[in-house]
């Protein structure tokens, strides 16, 4: 399996020449991301989505976050200029009978909003410090869409975003589907500055909206590793970022489908909805004798 490997600032425009420049630095890369530390994990926390075809998921796991993300501050969307209204229903949330969540974007009316999608967390149900996090997740496709496994420090209402930290275990660009992004923003660096501090993964000749793939963080004091699919492709440390480092506390999770804001921009009119982010499994380890 071939990968793309370079280390930008999350408000990078891919260029056609920069992807060239990339895909002739692959084979001097593939040493440098193998693992070189083998670890042992427990697994601590799990859900499946086992169920019936239009089920919702287990409440004790997860709370819905609902609506169009508006407040004084940042305006609608929440914070990156989205489009969407996020809601509980089955149509934009629910078990597809066949072991997956569901995460549906649709064009409608719904709320003020010309989009709905879904957004739900473990906010006060489930957070861990440290650990390997991982999804097994087919991404939907198209210009516009922005889905997402991510986690956000459990502090947020005592000291606010980006001062809680967030680790966005893989983001996506609907419009670039052979790419994912790993990321972290923390005070002073972050998304609404323009300089979080981020690395592609990607395929040369393979789409990540054709098939399932697992993505993972493996996390410790000083340190979180990104992986797809057990290969790592990018080391974080305290030295990496240009600010403080948040992320010795704990986390929950959060899993959405965001349609445009300020990392993927509006849809494309050939872009065709509904779209779905299909989750396998989310899995939560601690490392056996940490």
């Amino acid at each position: 399996m071939n990968f793309l490997n370079i280390k930008k600032e999350i408000n990078l425009i891919l260029s056609g020449a920069l992807l060239m420049i990339v895909g002739l630095a692959l084979s001097s890369c593939e040493n440098e991301n193998e693992l070189d530390v083998q670890r042992e994990w427990q697994l601590v926390w799990e859900d499946d989505f086992d169920g019936s075809a239009g089920g919702s998921v287990d409440p004790a796991n997860w709370n819905f976050d609902i609506g169009n993300g508006c407040d004084s501050e940042t305006g609608c969307g929440w914070g990156n200029r989205e489009l969407q209204y996020y809601t509980n229903r089955p149509e934009n949330v629910s078990l597809d009978g066949q072991g997956n969540l569901a995460i549906t974007a649709r064009r409608e009316n719904f709320g003020g909003a010309a989009y709905t999608s879904a957004r739900i967390t473990t906010k006060d149900k489930f957070d861990q410090q440290y650990g390997r996090f991982e999804a097994r997740i087919k991404m939907p496709w198209g210009p516009g869409l922005w889905p997402a496994f991510w986690m956000l420090g459990s502090n947020i209402d005592l000291v606010s975003w980006p001062q809680c930290g967030e680790i966005d275990v893989v983001e996506y660009r609907g419009q670039e589907p052979n790419l994912v992004h790993g990321t972290v923003h923390g005070p002073g660096y972050n998304g609404s500055l323009g300089n979080a501090v981020s690395k592609l993964y990607g395929f040369e000749n393979d789409r990540f909206d054709v098939d399932f793939h697992v993505f993972a963080i493996e996390w410790g004091e000083g340190y979180i590793d990104y992986l797809v699919d057990d290969t790592r492709y990018f080391r974080i440390e305290p030295e990496d970022v240009p600010g403080e480092w948040v992320y010795d506390h704990p986390f929950f999770l959060l899993l959405n489908v965001a349609v445009g804001g300020n990392f993927v921009g509006f849809p494309a009119p050939g872009t065709e909805f509904p779209q779905t982010m299909l989750i396998d499994y989310v899995r939560v380890y601690k490392e056996i004798n940490q």
